[in-house]
């Protein structure tokens, strides 16, 4: 279960990444959820197929990678594009891709807009993409309080806060009831960085300006069709993705089940875990069977 640092290069600075597996053992690129990192697979890698090179990197503005140049937005695209520049870094051609949370929407752009870089996707508490508010007002407001979100954040320009290993952990589980006290320390390994006046957060305030791209639950049945057949959802039955559990705001993930259902029902495989939204990393054992079961399959459903 031994890792190791990777760093690649990039215009702004660089990605960081931590890597598993035989260099030449079969590619799975690991992509983490909004304002966590690489470490969210640290228990669920020793547990998958040993011949696989498993590389999880750390988005722009998250754990150990550099944040994005002063003025800027972390869109969307510029994570789908931090995967391209891994995968050219790397020289993969062809590899499987696993994101959780927002890493697996990052997962589900890659893939349909590469779709002959991608041989298997694997998605956990996630169903492949974000989609846009359904109302032209809503629309308008989540592209304005991207704009001033950054401008307000740029007119206070305060200096990050340290906080004792303790107050930090507690921080991360109190924004996050799905994390066990584990799972936190785990994240905050990679997340935080020790200072003389206590822990401070390695994230770039600015990833809370994230400007996403829309699509509508047509458009994303559409796309999923694309890359059927080798598609692995998992949802935790106490996690974000549960339709009878969700409130009026999260709306489209019940008709994006829905229409998953009906359109593209045999053709992709979606199993519900017992767990959280972390399950991966806080009971890993719960879905490390189904994954591994999914990377080693060679029958036709999970092939192109």
């Amino acid at each position: 279960g031994m890792s190791s640092e990777v760093t690649f290069p990039v215009p702004w600075g660089h990605l960081a990444a931590k890597a598993w597996g035989p260099p030449q053992g079969r590619p799975v690129l690991c992509l983490h959820g909004w304002l966590d990192n690489a470490n969210t697979f640290d228990r669920l890698i020793p547990l998958l197929p040993a011949d696989c090179r498993y590389v999880a990197m750390d988005f722009s503005g998250h754990g150990l990678s550099s944040h994005r140049p002063a003025g800027s937005f972390y869109h969307f695209l510029d994570y789908v594009s931090e995967v391209r520049r891994v995968a050219a870094a790397l020289q993969w051609r062809r590899f499987t891709l696993m994101g959780h949370s927002m890493g697996g929407s990052v997962a589900g752009m890659f893939c349909v807009l590469y779709p002959e870089m991608v041989d298997k996707l694997i998605l956990l508490e996630n169903l492949g993409f974000l989609l846009a508010p359904e109302e032209t007002e809503e629309w308008l407001k989540s592209k304005r309080m991207v704009i001033d979100r950054l401008l307000s954040l740029e007119a206070k320009q305060q200096p990050p806060k340290a906080h004792s290993p303790e107050a930090a952990l507690q921080r991360l589980l109190e924004a996050n009831r799905h994390l066990t006290a584990e799972g936190g320390a785990i994240l905050l390994q990679r997340g935080a960085t020790v200072t003389p006046a206590g822990l401070v957060y390695n994230r770039d305030m600015r990833v809370r300006t994230q400007s996403r791209e829309s699509l509508t639950v047509e458009q994303c049945v559409e796309l999923l069709q694309k890359i059927q057949d080798r598609v692995l959802i998992i949802v935790a039955q106490d996690g974000l993705l549960i339709p009878h559990k969700l409130d009026s705001r999260n709306l489209f993930v019940k008709r994006l089940r829905e229409a998953f259902e009906s359109v593209l029902k045999e053709h992709i495989q979606l199993v519900e875990v017992p767990g959280s939204h972390f399950v991966h990393l806080n009971e890993p054992e719960v879905v490390s069977g189904i994954i591994s079961n999914f990377l080693t399959a060679q029958d036709a459903r999970a092939r192109l």
